[in-house]
């Protein structure tokens, strides 16, 4: 019973900022930060919602976040899959070596490389552009790319061997194998990358702050940015504009919950 009591009281202190945001984004700015707080709204500021979508162009935000999500969750689940695929099926020496030299890339700190990742780019005229946000994704180093080669690396150690060697004795490539045998048994992990890098992309602020200059080219992250100035703020149509965001990844993780729950319990089976 105590236990029950302890998860309760955590899971309300979890959900409260949430509750917090859907009050925020039915009132209007004066009543949000009313001392005592209100959590009823009264009345309710339905004009937020119509307010935040058409004061700024959120379908071309959408646009664009979609546009990077499908390059970077594609280029991600390809290359961190086949390079897990070389670090647990295929034998060559120095293989556990390299792949611990791989996994201190998670050791070194994102603003470490900022400064010489942005004078890259700029070099090669890609600024202002979505290919530093998507190319590095391709050569399996977007954001937690060493991360998800270790989850694929780990749930694919799960898979019997006897697979890959039964296909080999019918004639198959080692790219006849990864395709056919290893990924359609990998599902719980691909979707659990899907997920994870999905929410990077679509939460990702800094990245697009630092490369993208044209408002045309924004992203939902920076969109939202749009209703806060140095002296003033929109609170009420911010709100409701990251309602509005929050819903699809919301919406996506509970429809995918079971992978996502059985491909990370899988990927700590077998090191």
């Amino acid at each position: 019973m105590a236990l029950w009591i302890v998860l309760g009281l955590g899971g309300a202190v979890m959900i409260l900022p949430f509750v917090w945001l859907v009050r925020s984004a039915l009132m209007t700015d004066n009543q949000i930060f009313i001392s005592p707080p209100e959590w009823l709204p009264e009345p309710f500021a339905w004009s937020n919602f119509t307010g935040a979508m058409s004061s700024r162009p959120f379908a071309r935000y959408f646009l664009n976040t979609m546009i990077i999500e499908v390059l970077v969750v594609t280029g991600t689940v390809l290359t961190c899959s086949l390079a897990a695929f070389s670090f647990s099926r295929l034998r060559w020496r120095g293989r556990n070596l390299v792949f611990g030299l791989l996994l201190t890339g998670v050791m070194l700190p994102y603003a470490v490389t900022l400064i010489p990742t942005f004078v890259m780019w700029g070099s090669l005229g890609a600024l202002d552009t979505f290919v530093p946000l998507t190319l590095p994704a391709w050569f399996a180093g977007a954001g937690g790319g060493v991360f998800n080669i270790f989850l694929f690396r780990q749930f694919f150690l799960t898979i019997p061997y006897e697979l890959d060697e039964a296909a080999y004795i019918d004639g198959a490539t080692p790219w006849k194998v990864f395709w056919s045998v290893i990924m359609p048994l990998s599902k719980p992990v691909i979707v659990v990358v899907v997920i994870f890098t999905f929410i990077g992309v679509w939460n990702d602020f800094l990245g697009p702050l630092l490369y993208l200059t044209d408002d045309s080219k924004f992203t939902l992250a920076l969109g939202l940015a749009g209703f806060q100035s140095t002296y003033t703020a929109q609170w009420g149509f911010l709100m409701a504009a990251s309602l509005v965001v929050i819903l699809p990844i919301t919406l996506i993780f509970f429809a995918l919950q079971r992978y996502f729950v059985e491909g990370v319990t899988l990927t700590g089976v077998k090191g």
